[in-house]
Order: C-alpha cells, then sequence, then structure tokens
C-alpha cells in the first residue's frame, strides 16, 4: 500500500481527499500545516507529498524546502495560487507537479498515480540506461538517438537538454533549471534558447513536430518527457 502525506488547512477539502484516496487503497495521513506535516513526513515516510501553499503557518514553498533538505519524495501541490511565478517558484523549490483548485478529483488521483509509478520505478543503471518509445530510442550510455532504425544527430546541446527530460519521465522541469543545466543561465529572457532547442529536438525526434506526443511544452513552466 502506497502511503500519501495530504498537507491541507481546509477540513472539509481533506476530508474529500481522505475518503477518495482510502476508496483507492491508499493510506493516508493529513496535516493541517507545515510543521505537522514535516512532523508527519519524517514520521510516516509518505510515498508522495499532496501539499497547500497557503498554509497558517508557514508557506507552502518553505515546506516544500525542508522536505527536500532530505528526501526526493514527489509533492504534488495543490493551491489556489494560479500565477505562473507561483507555480515556477514552487517547481524550482522541488515540487514534482502543480495543480491549481478547484481541481478535478480524477485528474488529481491520476497525477497521484503517476507519481507513486514514479517512485516505483526502477533507477536507471548503466546496464539498463535505454529509454524506449514507439517513436524512438535513446541509449544514455551510448549517447545515440536513434529514430525509426536510424541514428539521429544531436548537437551536444539537444543532447543534454534530452538527457535531462527523459532521466526525469513524467516530471515537469521547469524553464530556470534548464537554463541553469545546460547554460549555467537562470535569466527568464534566456527562454528563446529553449524554444529554439525543443523545436530542433521535436523535428527530428517527434512524428508530428507541431503536436508533440513526449516532448510536452507545460507553458510558462517548463517541460516534460512523457514515455
Amino acid at each position: 500500500m502506497s502511503r500519501v502525506l495530504v498537507v491541507e488547512d481546509d477540513p472539509q477539502l481533506v476530508r474529500a481527499l481522505v475518503i477518495n484516496m482510502q476508496a483507492r487503497q491508499y493510506g493516508v495521513d493529513a496535516g493541517p500545516d507545515g510543521a505537522t506535516a514535516l512532523r508527519l513526513a519524517a514520521a510516516r515516510q509518505p510515498d508522495v507529498v499532496v501539499l497547500d501553499l497557503g498554509l497558517p503557518d508557514m508557506d507552502g514553498v518553505d515546506v516544500i524546502k525542508a522536505l527536500r533538505g532530505w528526501t526526493r519524495v514527489p509533492i504534488l501541490v495543490l493551491s489556489a495560487r494560479r500565477a505562473s511565478e507561483e507555480k515556477v517558484a514552487a517547481l524550482d523549490a522541488g515540487a514534482d507537479d502543480y495543480i491549481t483548485k478547484p481541481f478535478s478529483m480524477d485528474e488529481l488521483l491520476a497525477r497521484l498515480r503517476a507519481a507513486v509509478r514514479r517512485t516505483e520505478a526502477v533507477p536507471l543503471v548503466p546496464e539498463t540506461t535505454l529509454v524506449t518509445t514507439d517513436g524512438f530510442t535513446i541509449d544514455l550510455m551510448a549517447k545515440k538517438a536513434a529514430r525509426g532504425g536510424r541514428d539521429v544527430r544531436l548537437t551536444p546541446t539537444e543532447w543534454h537538454l534530452l538527457e535531462i527530460l527523459v532521466t526525469n519521465p513524467g516530471r515537469l522541469i521547469t524553464q530556470r533549471q534548464l537554463l541553469q543545466e545546460v547554460w549555467g543561465v537562470s535569466q527568464s529572457n534566456k527562454t528563446n534558447y529553449l524554444r529554439v532547442y525543443m523545436a530542433q529536438l521535436r523535428r527530428k525526434l517527434e512524428a508530428d513536430p507541431a503536436h508533440p506526443r513526449y516532448l510536452i511544452t507545460e507553458p510558462g513552466m517548463g517541460y516534460r518527457f512523457e514515455g
């Protein structure tokens, strides 16, 4: 049984989340504030944390930073904050996903299932660093990409960008994280670099670059690889 820690100060919402999660065989702990959440996370070792940002005692972003000091548990943010800079702040602090309120319970449960799958995934090891999709394959050890049985030539920058995305399947990687990792810059005005290189990767790897199946854009936030 996977354990979920729900951090939310709205009792009615907590009750709805607990009922829906328990009905799907999740073990659920709930905390109404940041201090309780951090104590429960240490004591219960959840598989996923569902976190509201507007807590009574501390900002949810600070809870994310505190958790990231010692655990890589997936953190799914559930918040009424809709501004892209709020979302980016949470993702840059270490959140894995972001859902705005009001939300569909079905969507939340689907994101929760995806987060649990990622925790259960076998980590990449040198013998198995082959990422395979219906459209292309990526050999991380040999640093080679192939599509339709033919090698795809990638520049070092394209490769670096692709490598970050495919080694974090399903996880949203923010523009800032990618700029810092690939180019060593975090200025938001450099996002045109990302658009150019992602367009090149899609042309080389996607069957329909205008409607990508694998290299997905989250507008205003970043990119994710869906395997």
